[in-house]
Order: structure tokens, then C-alpha cells, then sequence
């Protein structure tokens, strides 16, 4: 969700910013813009729509001689999608410009107050008060920085802010509250960017940004303040050594495609050097420093939204059944705001691919003084919750830039069941069985990706029902609710996952034959259950997809078409239906021509509540 690009030194600024926007296109977006400065003027470039856009009016504009710049992708939150609300946005006098991640919640009050001294705003955005805002202090008198300072002391919300100014032509002032900053450290030049993705082409050495830190920024120096303190911290520069600048679709039409296809890589890299099945041995360097407190909890709390919830919801069963520690799993944004006794023997779990969600922050800092241990699985190396937890475990799933999750999802149900065996410390049977298949299953990946063809065709046949249900049971429940989130993400079909012994609690008055099912009859202690309750549905005429082991005729005579993947564990059943789930939510948005990279209304990383 939006993005930010800032720089200044001795490359072109306009394209060292729109590269960075365009490696930041995986957040999601509906506009983008750059502010220039030119001698003693800035440029204000903006388009609805991609980057692509804005490259083309920099190429079409007289940029020569620019010393630095700001950029911006805009995720709509107040206002339309349009060149006046795209950022960045500037003062009536047009010589501070702002760009601006989060939401200023006291916008209104502010704006108000502002009007009434005589400001006018052109556009619906919430952002626009900011760099008014700094204007009438510069105008009480203030020099640049110190009426930044004295405008952020006034905002209530989240923020990520980056200023450019004509007033002080070689700077850049910046400051984070609650949504990410990243500086980038070069020689004679540096990059302020929301993601580091952003400058790993320019540099290698960062600084994050904490909240309530500002940061002034020359091609030579930076300078950094805690704002409630106003006092200079002293910065940790660090090396981005597990990040990849090379983002491209290589011969694949799109990115979730690509993402995919890189499941069985996807399960190596996450279980590489901590999966060692001939010994016997999980090991997960992540949480050693807590293995103590660890031992001591008897209550984990997994906290997550979308699909990293419902990849914690498989880490429940994990959990309790592998090792025997009570679970459970809450929505980040309604955990924020619940009131429930939390003790120093509960655990908090945050699970987020990019690191950055705002509500599974929040979640966080709400137990940040309750002395609970405080866990992550992220995929993003340095990210906020990467930073923000006691201990955790890193997906190493590598870039993800569709914005439905496929391989990160992979990647967290592995990860959990790694650390759920690493709690077990081989104390059940299934301890050993479990590392054994886990070296086996990048190759039972491969399998149910080599059947792509036979999903395609399914795609196509139901490409045009209105509604879509998915049922499952135990760990297929989850997995069940991800393939409806899949299908709803990529083709705008509504649909719904249920726990399929509900089916008789309310959902058969919805089936009727233009309302197929996605059933989900993997070989497991409940399989029956489950076939009954296709029965159930056949007998309403329903259409029914099924995803089968392999072997099992059976399934046959009662699912319209099947999916068969190869025999695994329970327990491991999740991550290869996952796939199928996401091939067939992939196809069936190629055959509505639609654009399953992008979305509509949806951001890669929400970094807003």
C-alpha cells in the first residue's frame, strides 16, 4: 500500500525515484507522482494509473540540472483516484512538497483551522494539511526543520512523511510514526524509501527508521532526532544482505503465476539448514536466544489478517495436536481492541508476509508492557515486526509482488509446522514421519503444478458462476477459507469457506445448481465425513469440484470434475491443495481477462488500519 521514493546526489533524482516506484508497484496503487527540484523550482509531475505513466511525462519533461526528489504511489483512503489527490501534494506557494504514507487522523480539525487563517486546499486528501501546515510555521517565523517538527507535533495518525523544499534545495526531511522508513546510505548520494526494496539497486547499507525519529538528509549526511525528545540518536546501520533487487516475471505472464511455480523452491529455502530429518533435528536459530521462555508458556495467541491468519489457523492445529500448547488465533484488528487477561506465560505470534501490517503492529505494541513473549514469522528480513518481536522465524520466501499471497502463504504453513516440531523436540510419533515428508514435499509441489493444463481447462468451465463455496475439515478448514479469499482476491467471484460439517447449519440453502462447491477430500481420518457431505450437496444439485489423493476412485462418482495430488501427511495436505487453489484462482481471472497481479481496491502491504 503506497509508496515512497526520496533522493538526492549525483544521478538523475527523477529516474533513480520512478525506478524505486516501480520496484515498489507489488503494494498496490491507483496513481503515482514526483516532485523535482529544478535550480530553484520544483516540477510537479502526476497521473492517474502505473508508473509506466509517469515515466512517460519524465521523459516528455526538461529536467536537466535536478538535484533531488520525491515520489509517491498513491492507494486511495480519502478521496478519488485522481491527479489532484495524487501525491505529493504541496503549500499554496508551491515550495514544499509532501509525500505521504498512513492516515492524519486530525486532519479535518486541522484543515479547519487553517482554512479559518486563509488557506485553501485543493484536493480531498488528508495529506494536503501537512505541508500547509508546515508553511504557517515557517511563515510564524520557523526556519524548514524546526517547522516540520513543530507541524508533526500537531498530527495525530500514522505516518511515513518525506519533505523537499525550494527553501533548502539540497535537503530532504523525513519522519515515521507507525508506517515504514528506510534510509539507504550511498556514496555521495542517499535514498529515503518505504521498502527496500526500493534502493537494493543503489546500496546495501540502511538505516530503519523508528517511530517518532526525523530525519534530515543531504547527498553527504544525515542527521537523526527523536521528535518528542528532540535529541540525536545515534543510528544503526545495517547490511541487506537477504534481499534481491531482481523482481522481474522471467518467462511467466504475470508475477502470481511466477510466485506459484516458485513453490517447491518456496519449501527448500524455508526449511534449508533448520530441517534435518536424518537426525532427527529441527533447528530454528531464530528462537534460541528464547528457548528458555519458551519452555515456561502455556498459552499462544497467533495474530494475523487475511491469508497469514488463515495460515495461522493451520499453525493452531500444529500447535496443539504437535505440541501441545493451548492456541489461538485472532485477527489483528480485532485483538487490538479486545479486553482479555493476558499473562507472562502467553506467547503473541504476529505472522505478516511484508512485516509491515498495521494492525498486526498495533497488536503488538498492545502487549508491549504486558511482559508477554512476543513472536514473529515474516518473510520481509528488517522489516517493522521483524524488529518490534523478542524472536521469530524468517519465511525466506524471497520478493512477493502479486498482491494475493501465494508462496508466502507456502512459506508460513511450513514455517509454523517447523516451529510447532521444534516445541515437540521429538516427543511423538509423528515427530520424525513429519521431517522425513518435509524433504519429500517440494517434489509432491512439482507434481500438482505439472497438472497446470487440466486446472486451466477446469478455470475455464466455471470461469463465469457468480458464487463459489469451499469446504474442508481439520487442517483443510483453513485451507478452505484461503481458496475463497484466492478466488474473491483475483476474479471478483463471490465466494465463501465454511468448516464443511456446517454445511447443514445454514450453507445448503444456498446450493442449487449454478452454485458449485470446492471441496477439499484429501485422504484423512474424516474423509468420510467429508464425502457425505458432498452427498449433501449433489443432492441439491450442486456442482462440485473436489482436490482427491491420488488413488482414490472413489471421489469419481460424486464430484464433477477432481484434482488429485499426491499422498502426504495430514498435516502437510494444506500447502499442496494451497496450490491447486492458486492455480485455479489464477485461471479463472485470465479467463475473465482480468489483471490478477493488481487487484482492484487492493494493496499489497497494509500499512494503514
Amino acid at each position: 500500500m503506497c509508496g515512497i521514493v526520496g533522493y538526492v546526489g549525483p544521478k538523475h533524482p527523477s529516474d533513480v525515484v520512478v525506478d524505486g516506484l516501480t520496484a515498489l508497484e507489488y503494494r498496490g496503487y491507483d496513481s503515482a507522482g514526483l516532485a523535482v527540484l529544478v535550480g530553484k523550482r520544483i516540477e510537479l509531475l502526476r497521473t492517474v494509473g502505473r508508473v509506466q505513466g509517469l515515466r512517460e511525462l519524465v521523459e516528455k519533461s526538461d529536467l536537466s540540472g535536478s538535484q533531488s526528489a520525491i515520489g509517491h504511489t498513491r492507494w486511495a483512503t480519502h478521496g478519488v483516484p485522481s491527479v489532484t489527490n495524487a501525491h505529493p501534494h504541496a503549500n499554496t506557494d508551491q515550495t514544499i512538497f509532501v509525500v505521504h504514507n498512513g492516515i492524519i487522523e486530525n486532519y479535518q480539525e486541522i484543515k479547519s483551522r487553517l482554512q479559518a487563517k486563509g488557506y485553501q486546499f485543493a484536493s480531498e486528501t488528508d495529506t494536503e494539511v501537512v505541508p500547509q501546515l508546515i508553511d504557517y510555521y515557517v511563515k510564524e517565523g520557523l526556519a524548514l526543520e524546526p517547522a516540520f517538527k513543530a507541524a508533526l507535533k500537531d498530527l495525530r495518525g500514522a505516518y511515513a512523511l518525506l519533505v523537499i523544499s525550494s527553501v533548502e534545495p539540497d535537503t530532504l526531511l523525513a519522519a515515521k510514526l507507525s508506517s515504514p522508513l528506510v534510509l539507504g546510505i550511498g556514496d555521495g548520494e542517499m535514498i529515503i524509501a518505504s521498502d527496500p526494496l526500493a534502493l537494493v539497486e543503489h546500496t546495501k547499507k540502511v538505516v530503519y527508521l523508528e517511530d517518532g525519529q526525523v530525519i534530515r538528509v543531504t547527498k553527504d549526511t544525515y542527521h537523526i532526532e527523536n521528535l518528542a525528545e528532540e535529541k540525536p540518536v545515534r543510528a544503526k546501520v545495517e547490511l541487506l544482505t537477504d534481499i534481491d533487487g531482481t523482481t522481474g516475471k522471467g518467462n511467466f505472464p504475470h508475477f502470481m503465476l511466477k510466485e506459484i511455480y516458485e513453490a517447491p523452491n518456496t519449501l527448500k529455502l524455508a526449511t534449508a539448514g533448520r530441517v534435518h530429518a536424518h537426525e532427527g533435528l529441527v533447528k530454528l536459530g531464530g528462537l534460541e536466544n528464547v528457548a528458555e521462555q519458551l519452555r515456561h508458556i502455556d498459552r499462544l495467541v497467533i495474530v494475523a489478517c487475511g491469508t497469514s491468519s488463515y495460515a495461522g489457523m493451520v499453525g493452531e492445529y500444529f500447535m496443539e495436536e504437535l505440541a501441545g500448547l493451548p492456541t489461538e488465533v485472532q485477527l489483528a484488528s480485532e485483538f487490538v481492541y479486545r479486553d482479555e487477561p493476558l499473562s507472562r506465560s502467553t506467547a503473541v505470534l504476529a505472522i505478516s508476509q511484508s512485516g509491515e501490517t498495521a494492525d498486526t503492529i498495533s497488536a503488538l505494541k498492545k502487549v508491549e508492557n504486558y511482559g508477554c513473549l512476543r513472536l514473529g514469522v515474516v518473510n520481509a528480513v528488517g522489516s517493522t515486526i521483524a524488529r518490534m518481536t523478542d524472536a521469530g522465524v524468517y519465511c525466506h520466501a524471497g520478493p512477493e509482488q502479486a498482491v494475493a499471497s501465494t508462496k508466502a502463504f507456502i512459506a508460513q504453513v511450513t514455517v509454523l509446522l517447523l516451529i510447532a516440531l521444534y516445541l515437540n523436540n521429538g516427543k511423538t510419533e509423528q515427530y520424525k514421519p513429519l521431517l522425513e515428508e518435509l524433504e519429500a514435499l517440494p517434489d509432491k509441489a512439482a507434481a500438482v503444478l505439472s497438472q497446470a493444463k487440466h486446472i486451466e481447462a477446469m478455470a475455464r468451465k466455471y470461469a463465469m458462476y457468480r458464487d463459489f463455496l469451499f469446504i474442508g475439515r481439520r487442517y483443510a478448514f483453513p485451507c478452505a477459507l484461503e481458496g475463497a479469499l484466492k478466488l474473491k482476491e483475483c476474479s471478483y467471484i463471490h465466494a465463501e469457506g465454511y468448516a464443511a460439517g456446517e454445511m447443514k447449519h445454514g450453507p445448503l440453502a444456498m446450493i442449487d445448481p449454478n452454485f458449485p462447491t470446492f471441496a477439499l477430500a484429501c485422504d484423512s481420518p474424516l474423509l468420510e465425513k467429508t464425502l457425505s457431505n458432498i452427498q449433501e450437496i449433489r443432492a441439491r444439485k450442486g456442482p462440485v469440484v473436489a482436490i482427491a489423493t491420488e488413488g482414490n476412485k472413489h471421489i469419481r462418482k460424486l464430484a464433477d470434475d477432481v484434482i488429485y495430488v499426491p499422498d502426504t501427511l495430514e498435516q502437510l495436505q494444506p500447502v499442496l491443495a494451497a496450490i491447486v487453489e492458486q492455480l485455479f484462482a489464477y485461471y479463472v481471472a485470465v479467463a475473465k481477462g482480468l489483471d490478477m497481479d493488481r487487484p482492484r481496491n487492493l494493496a499489497k502491504s497494509v500499512t494503514v488500519e
